[in-house]
């Protein structure tokens, strides 16, 4: 995985901050068109070709910020004027991700190749174990790949001791799971929306940003600016991007402007109790398994990819919607604004009803630094109604499970099983259950019952718009855990 920290996260953030800045002081329609100036300055080292091209490529970049799709967009589009239909905008235009064309370096095809670490041993594994011949040693005494006969197995690289093999991908294709991206006749990638599950993995992956989020910030800043009662809910997973204590991230919150916060591990609470119920239910009627329903990328996947097993998805909604209920509850006319690491929760906001907006996690930073806001500093005010910590620890992998399995009347009777990170092999895991459901396939030893899916591997906390390195936000996040949840442990 792509690590957070990298010059295109960079960017993106500082992006993200200029913008709001200048919305907030109200000289965005007067100063935007500077950004690309400054942010690829003259004399600068450039990117691509010349600094002009950096940036154009900026350019589209901003816009994205703004909330808009690239591919769209000309030339002698001037940021001042989408700002200004920004202003305008009522809500989120639909697809969520962009891809700009000209950042997208057009990768070639995935293959592997022999580098000079190759000795041309007497072994030669890779000729060998090679299917179908496409290997050979040449006079130079190294091996060769003929691409015409190679089919990418990688059984060359997997044989050779010298690691002289390595597999050129191309990490957008690589890393969707469902193959949703492919390369048009241009040669650049394009996203097949029908198939697209949104869990991120190609924005997260691309080494050179061709893949964007189209961002809800500007939207949400601009309804907080206009004195309406904006409210955020914040999944647990944010909490594991930020050093601070439970109460402080409730403090930061309400410093951004939003007039109440409710944290979406209070939905999860309302969400096990559901799915254990409905397991109980489930089982009772003779079912052969049920799957959780939180995760909306894995929801998507099943339903588009893995159909069979469409009838074994949770019919309980997610944290995410029921927090979203209770906020509708206290104030009708409130905005709701969801914030967590997903992109695949922008997808379902479009879905739900009762869900306006969704932020990342990087997008929340943004906010934050352009406030000027010291999180350290900020009052750790007091969370009325904690939930509970199983609830919380549905950022993680596991969670989920766990925290429907001490809601059951008879434990004995779950069989769990957990999927961590929706990759191809994980596709291929659910396409087997599915066949298992259909009767297609007799069940194996000990199938489980209950299957719990994470998209990201980790959990929530491994996201791809996270701020900081997973394992760093799991430590965060199990501090957080322990502050005030009636069942900490």
């Amino acid at each position: 995985m792509l690590n957070v920290n990298n010059n295109a996260s960079l960017l993106k953030r500082e992006i993200l901050v200029r913008l709001t800045k200048m919305q907030l002081d109200g000289s965005l329609l007067k100063n935007v068109r500077f950004i690309p100036k400054q942010l690829a300055p003259t004399g600068s080292r450039s990117i691509r070709c010349c600094i002009y091209h950096d940036r154009e490529i900026i350019k589209m970049r901003v816009a994205a910020r703004l909330g808009f799709s690239v591919e769209e967009l000309d030339e002698d589009t001037e940021l001042e004027d989408l700002a200004a239909k920004a202003f305008e905008r009522e809500k989120p235009s639909w697809p969520m991700l962009t891809v700009l064309h000209d950042a997208c370096n057009a990768c070639v095809k995935t293959h592997f190749m022999v580098t000079n670490a190759c000795q041309g041993c007497f072994a030669r594994p890779c000729e060998v174990n090679c299917p179908k011949k496409a290997i050979s040693v040449g006079e130079d005494h190294h091996s060769h790949i003929d691409s015409s006969k190679c089919i990418n197995c990688g059984l060359c690289m997997q044989n050779c001791p010298y690691h002289a093999i390595i597999k050129i991908p191309v990490p957008c294709e690589e890393a969707c799971p469902v193959g949703a991206i492919s390369k048009g006749e241009d040669g650049h990638e394009h996203i097949d929306y029908d198939k697209c599950i949104f869990c991120g993995s190609c924005m997260r992956e691309c080494p050179f940003s061709a893949m964007m989020d189209k961002s809800q910030l500007f939207d949400v800043v601009k309804h907080i600016m206009a004195g309406k009662k904006v409210v955020a809910l914040y999944a647990p997973a944010i909490a594991g991007q930020f050093k601070v204590k439970a109460g402080q991230i409730k403090s930061a919150l309400s410093a951004c402007g939003f007039s109440d916060t409710l944290e979406v591990a209070v939905g999860a609470d309302i969400c096990a109790e559901k799915e254990a119920k409905e397991f109980e239910e489930r089982m009772a009627r003779g079912d052969k398994m049920m799957t959780t329903s939180c995760c909306s990328a894995y929801v998507r996947a099943v339903n588009i990819h893995v159909p069979a097993l469409s009838p074994c998805i949770s019919d309980t909604r997610s944290p995410m919607h029921y927090t979203a209920e209770i906020a509708k509850k206290n104030a009708p006319d409130c905005i709701t604004v969801f914030i967590g690491p997903c992109l695949a929760k922008r997808r379902e906001g479009f879905d739900d009803e009762l869900v306006d907006y969704v932020l990342s996690a990087e997008e929340l930073a943004a906010f934050i630094d352009a406030k000027g806001i010291d999180l350290a500093s900020l009052e750790d005010a007091p969370i009325e109604n904690a939930p509970t910590a199983s609830a919380r620890n549905f950022a993680v992998t596991g969670g989920v499970a766990e925290s429907v399995k001490i809601r059951l009347s008879d434990q004995s009777i779950l069989r769990p099983v957990v999927i961590d990170g929706l990759n191809k092999a994980g596709m291929k895991q659910l396409a087997m259950y599915g066949k298992i459901n259909a009767g297609e396939m007799k069940p194996l030893p000990n199938t489980p019952n209950l299957i719990e899916v994470m998209a990201c591997e980790g959990g929530c906390i491994a996201g791809p718009s996270v701020i900081v390195n997973p394992k760093i936000g799991g430590v965060q996040l199990k501090k957080y855990v322990s502050e005030g949840t009636p069942d900490a442990k």
